[in-house]
């Protein structure tokens, strides 16, 4: 029987104020989960009440008392990883394997930042003259909203505010409205940690309403937001009212390079790691694959039989390593792109259909699919798929492989594979993202700065770099 979570107002768990609520459901069978609040500005605005009211006592708190804090969250989160992954294949989708590790992947930002926190502050810095001594003072930057996205629903609550509670900072957050009960799982183990009342606030509802509420709030001084760059449009705009500091992770188009001196074992793994994971529903999942032509039908035979390892089916079963995509938009949108690559001369190679793999299931498992003959002009190579396919392009030279690499507005991503020590260099050095995977399909890390070019997105989470995102600079002059 699905149950019903409440949101996280100032230590309380709270309804909507007018007790509407809405239902999440398991993408793989269609069956309701669970139901939520639906909340909207009001409770957005009480959201922001609770955490201006706790700032001041979280702030002063020593460094060093708050990183126990943040770390025994991370402990707690680990401890529970059984109980979270499976919530999180429920309301997801994901096998329960990359369920596991999605929740370690979340701890790992918790113990990330309770162990940078307590050695992160200011500087001192030798003075004009020698009447003059000069401090630079590292404050955190007080209240800060974190909307996160539906596809990590562990993991970019805790790489959001991991870093802003260590350094002082107090937060609301709200969950994406298809995944929201992982996010409110968390706050609740974030309360059994000690993080005291009004410091973490979550709610669920209309994204709309609560966004411009809190972008609307002076007191609100920085959103940290995971999702698409039409979104981050929207936000940019909202948040020049009261100049408000943005993160932005925004869309990608990941190109995947692979050279003729490439280890095409290691790139076929690459590969299938870096698109294939989470139903190939991740940022910065490849969604472009260009071959030097000398290897070309090699590379497609050797991830055509990978693709033939893959097992569709419910998250929660035993071998499944390919789940439902998230909703109808996200089928559609895929049926989309396979029909549109193919109408302008792609050839298919593998799978592209959607199938019920039990009685039981949805229609939402696409089988993995691989395509031949990329162009730029097909969607595929414009546009964000969302799903488990790869488009499989060809090129002649180096030049040629960094043009169609750097030929979109988006740069989060991006993956070259090569045996040549100097081209990796300079594919490095070319390649217009913020994350360039060099013989590594698997980039993510928390000590890691993430976050994309051009129209991917402004700032960094990860490591220091997300400490350096939740403070202020202050000088300091004294004569």
């Amino acid at each position: 029987m699905p149950v019903h979570m409440r949101n996280l107002i100032a230590g309380n768990w709270i309804e909507a104020s007018g007790r509407a609520t809405f239902e999440i459901r398991d993408p793989a069978t269609d069956e309701p989960v669970a139901s939520v609040p639906l909340c909207g500005a009001t409770e957005a605005v009480l959201a922001v009440d609770a955490a201006a009211e706790a700032a001041a006592g979280w702030r002063q708190r020593p460094a060093l008392e708050r990183s126990s804090i943040v770390r025994r969250w991370g402990d707690l989160v680990l401890a529970h990883t059984n109980e979270l992954a499976d919530v999180l294949t429920r309301e997801q989708g994901k096998p329960l394997a990359e369920a596991r590790g999605e929740i370690a992947y979340a701890a790992s930002f918790l113990a990330g930042a309770a162990d940078l926190a307590p050695h992160f502050g200011g500087d001192v810095i030798p003075g004009p003259a020698a009447s003059k001594h000069i401090f630079v003072l590292r404050p955190p930057v007080g209240v800060v909203a974190a909307i996160t996205p539906w596809n990590f629903p562990a993991a970019m609550i805790t790489r959001k505010l991991g870093p802003a509670l260590a350094v002082g900072c107090t937060a609301v957050v709200k969950p994406a409205e298809q995944a929201p009960l992982t996010g409110l799982a968390l706050a609740r183990l974030a309360g059994e940690a000690g993080v005291p009342a009004g410091v973490l606030n979550a709610i669920t509802g209309d994204a709309a309403a609560i966004g411009r509420a809190w972008l609307g709030d002076a007191r609100v001084r920085k959103l940290s937001f995971t999702g698409s760059t039409a979104v981050g449009r929207v936000l940019i705009r909202q948040a020049a009212e009261h100049i408000t500091r943005l993160s932005l992770e925004l869309g990608g188009l990941a190109p995947f390079v692979v050279f003729e001196d490439a280890d095409l074992a290691a790139a076929v793994r690459g590969a299938m790691l870096a698109k294939f994971r989470n139903a190939g529903q991740t940022c910065i999942c490849p969604n472009r694959f260009y071959v030097q032509r000398s290897i070309y039908e090699e590379f497609l035979g050797r991830l055509h039989h990978a693709l033939g390892e893959l097992r569709l089916g419910h998250g929660l079963d035993a071998g499944v390593t390919t789940g439902p995509l998230i909703d109808d938009d996200a089928v559609a949108k895929v049926r989309m792109h396979i029909a549109d690559a193919r109408d302008r001369g792609a050839s298919l190679r593998k799978g592209g259909d959607f199938v019920r793999p039990s009685a039981t299931l949805s229609g939402r498992f696409c089988t993995p699919t691989l395509l031949s003959g990329l162009t730029p002009e097909m969607a595929i190579a414009r546009e964000e798929t969302f799903g488990p396919v790869a488009a499989v392009g060809i090129f002649d030279d180096e030049a040629e492989a960094f043009a169609l690499a750097n030929a979109s507005p988006y740069g989060l991503a991006a993956y070259a594979y090569t045996r040549d020590l100097a081209r990796a260099m300079r594919a490095a050095e070319a390649i217009e993202a913020g994350i360039v995977g060099i013989n590594d399909g698997g980039v993510s890390t928390a000590v890691a700065p993430f976050g994309g070019l051009k129209e991917s997105g402004w700032g960094r989470e990860g490591g220091r770099w997300a400490l350096e995102a939740y403070t202020d600079v202050k000088y300091v002059s004294i004569a």
